[in-house]
């Protein structure tokens, strides 16, 4: 089992910037992937961003050039670097951990609010 512990949501003004950590522990052998997901109440949990093992990245259309997702390994943690946040940024955010064999955990999320 893979234990995720979220942190740096909070309120942002539209055009600001807030960075979110993930520290991931437990069974991390097992892991290639680490992303980032948002939800926003009544509606699906929506993907943001993806890192591999080898640093590939992936983001949705919606943050593509404003949000950048990275790693550092030495500390198991993975950033979700968050700029020109729009109002419709305003979500919980989760991370996932997912393993070989197709096993995705979860955090216990953070929220982010942008408004002025």
């Amino acid at each position: 089992q893979v234990h995720l512990v979220e942190s740096g949501g909070g309120l942002a003004e539209p055009g600001g910037s807030l960075r979110l950590s993930c520290v991931a522990s437990g069974r991390l052998f097992s892991v290639y992937v680490m992303e980032w997901h948002r939800q926003t109440p009544g509606l699906d949990r929506d993907f943001v961003a993806r890192i591999t093992l080898s640093d590939e990245t992936t983001y949705a259309d919606s943050v593509k050039g404003r949000f950048t997702i990275s790693r550092e390994a030495a500390e198991n943690t993975v950033y979700l670097q968050m700029d020109s946040l729009k109002p419709e940024d305003t979500a919980v955010y989760y991370c996932a951990a997912v393993s070989y064999g197709g096993v995705r955990e979860w955090g216990q999320g953070t929220q982010v609010t942008v408004s002025s």
